[in-house]
């Protein structure tokens, strides 16, 4: 409370700051480090993986853009379902998100500790996790505007060093001609089977794109800006990814590396020698810190709308600090977790956070099948047959992305799965709890001070 009244969210963010923390969340420097993965799996098509795996990604990214135009509240899959598909369901799709919101600081953290130690070796991993959790949590204490600035600088920073890593390879290129400027896309190893597989690998890589949904209360004009952004982030993204492996995979045809995990390091060696990949590494180094600052953010309003709303303790979570606006309790308990990550391996981290993610893609895209059921009359103009590009954006779209991310999950490991489905049923035993056994209401949200959402007649001009 500040003067008597309540602190609130509010709105600053530009169209460029959500569309830089979206951007910063996936990282940009992730294709380098997952790429030697993905041209192995895909016999040496990394771009096309990627290009599959952008157009996948772009059909959830659609539902999620049409969700936040609709419903321009923070909260994301949560805020959505809870509208849609009723308090109970929202309850338990903003509980399995937690799980993926919780600890995606954590395994931002980690892999960025993990090229901090790579780079200083006679620093310890678990001492670079304490610097980087505590340095990014008081970066998003102190309040909005320095995390954004922080985010534009090292996420501009970490774009430059990945293009710059590109004009080496291009400059190889120059003295080296590869034999086939059409084998990366598409050569004699190729098959739909591993193309796909690898396609679901990258997909792994656009985890993040909707986090900027959360971000909803504090973006001008949000009903427009974040849908814009949502789709923005996934096209950059996929552009990028796709580009940049087209190039690397230029440089080294074929998906056999010694170690496919360290492919960027031998190509950097290999392009600008020892020094150059040296630098390179710093890539991976200031995306990490960008992405641990903008995944934290998301994470921490995540965990204060339902603490808001009631899902979580109030006092504890649905609090802001009234000189700086942000929720430091929220900050300071997903800083805390990276006390989780000091003593265990990458792999195990991205376990914990998978189905949880892809649980709610599927979600959102059902969404968008229900608000368009709900309001197919209007949306058709009154006609009773709906047209074909409402059941084409509406129902046809998002019922195709839900396929893609239930796929998705059918990929993860048997740990992430086990991870997921425990959590899963400890929410339920945490919503009968909460309700009493269903004998009280699931705590709603308040939607009654927040933006409107645009009437069901605008559907049909947005599809």
């Amino acid at each position: 409370m500040s003067g008597g009244k309540p602190v609130e969210l509010t709105g600053r963010l530009s169209l460029a700051s959500v569309v830089t923390f979206g951007l910063a969340y996936m990282a940009p420097s992730l294709v380098m480090v997952i790429f030697g993965v993905i041209a192995a799996e895909s016999a040496g098509t990394a771009p096309t993986a990627f290009a599959v795996a952008t157009c996948a990604m772009f059909l959830t990214a659609l539902s999620y853009a049409k969700m936040a135009r609709h419903h321009p509240a923070s909260g994301s899959a949560y805020a959505y379902a809870r509208t849609l598909l009723g308090a109970p369901a929202g309850f338990l799709v903003g509980w399995a998100v937690l799980l993926d919101y919780l600890f995606l600081p954590m395994v931002a953290w980690l892999v960025q500790s993990v090229f901090l130690h790579a780079q200083f070796p006679a620093v310890p991993v678990w001492v670079w996790m304490l610097l980087n959790a505590g340095l990014t949590t008081l970066v998003n204490i102190i309040g909005l505007a320095l995390t954004d600035r922080v985010n534009k600088v090292l996420t501009a920073l970490a774009v430059f060093l990945v293009l710059l890593f590109v004009a080496y390879c291009l400059v190889h290129l120059g003295h080296h001609a590869p034999a086939s400027y059409t084998a990366p896309v598409w050569n004699a190893d190729t098959s739909l089977g591993g193309v796909s597989v690898a396609a679901a690998v990258a997909a792994y890589s656009y985890l993040g794109f909707d986090a900027v949904t959360t971000l909803s209360e504090e973006t001008r004009d949000a009903s427009r800006t974040i849908p814009r952004a949502v789709v923005l982030v996934v096209a950059i993204g996929g552009l990028l990814f796709a580009g940049v492996a087209y190039v690397m995979q230029l440089v080294h045809p074929g998906g056999v590396f010694d170690d496919p995990e360290i492919a960027a390091y031998t190509m950097s060696v290999e392009v600008g020698g020892q020094t150059f990949a040296d630098w390179t590494n710093m890539a991976g180094i200031v995306g990490g810190f960008a992405s641990g600052l903008a995944v934290q953010l998301s994470s921490s309003r995540l965990l204060f709308i339902m603490g808001r709303d009631g899902v979580l303790p109030r006092r504890v979570f649905g609090v802001l600090n009234p000189r700086t606006g942000t929720p430091v309790l929220c900050l300071l308990l997903t800083g805390a977790v990276c006390l989780v990550g000091l003593d265990i391996s990458v792999a195990t981290a991205t376990s914990f956070i998978n189905f949880g993610a892809f649980l709610g893609f599927t979600v959102v895209n059902v969404c968008v099948i229900v608000h368009f059921v709900r309001h197919r009359r209007a949306a058709a103009g009154g006609a009773q047959v709906p047209g074909i590009l409402d059941l084409l954006g509406y129902v046809i779209a998002p019922a195709l992305g839900a396929c893609v991310t239930v796929y998705l999950m059918t990929q993860l490991s048997g740990v992430a799965l086990t991870i997921g489905g425990c959590w899963l049923a400890l929410g339920v035993g945490w919503l009968l709890w909460l309700t009493r056994g269903f004998r009280r209401p699931t705590p709603e949200m308040g939607l009654a001070d927040r933006p409107a959402a645009p009437a069901a007649a605008e559907l049909s001009s947005e599809a």
